[in-house]
């Protein structure tokens, strides 16, 4: 049985240079109004890759379901910046979509 129709927006930009010497890339992962998780990491890559594993360990949360090991092969391939997947992991699928795409009509493509 798979969970469907869970619907997650995010959020990933550069940070500016500060006191640390190299480029990061910060990630928000929403639901709704409430914010799920939020970091950065040294790549964008990683900061995509961590908004699926933390979509994929709140998707099976809310339903009480234990979340799959995290397997980068598992979560399916990379996405791009910008665009709103559908991702299968575990027992959940679910849509992540950028956060300025948070309209109606906007993920029934995704689904």
């Amino acid at each position: 049985m798979i969970v469907e129709h869970l619907a997650f927006h995010y959020v990933v930009h550069e940070l500016p240079l500060g006191r640390l010497p190299f480029r990061r890339w910060r990630f928000e992962l929403w639901h709704g109004a409430h914010l799920r998780a939020a970091g950065w990491r040294v790549t964008e890559r990683d900061a995509l890759r961590a908004l699926r594993t933390h979509a994929s360990r709140a998707g099976h949360e809310m339903f009480g379901l234990r979340a799959p090991e995290d397997d980068p092969a598992a979560a399916g391939p990379m996405f791009r910046p910008g665009a709103a997947v559908r991702v299968q992991h575990g027992a959940v699928a679910f849509s992540l979509a950028p956060r300025q795409l948070d309209t109606a009509g906007a993920l029934d493509a995704v689904r």
